[in-house]
């Protein structure tokens, strides 16, 4: 299976991190959608299925995450 690179997975991250902010302040329609693309192609990026589990593999593959680092499960 091919990866992303962890700058991609970073970007994607931030992207999503950022959109839930939104989501939670305003709600529309387009920042639900945009937060939807994202979703997607985290899952994609990562190989997985759903959102949380693209974010835990995602910062996994960052640099300076450690495999033990159990702080990324709550992410």
């Amino acid at each position: 299976m091919l990866l992303a690179h962890p700058a991609v997975l970073r970007d994607l991250v931030e992207q999503y991190e950022t959109l839930q902010l939104l989501r939670a302040q305003e709600g529309s329609e387009l920042v639900c959608q945009r937060m939807d693309d994202v979703s997607y192609t985290l899952c994609i990026s990562t190989g997985t299925r759903d959102v949380d589990t693209a974010l835990i593999a995602a910062r996994r593959r960052l640099p300076g995450a450690r495999v033990e680092d159990d702080s990324l499960l709550a992410g």
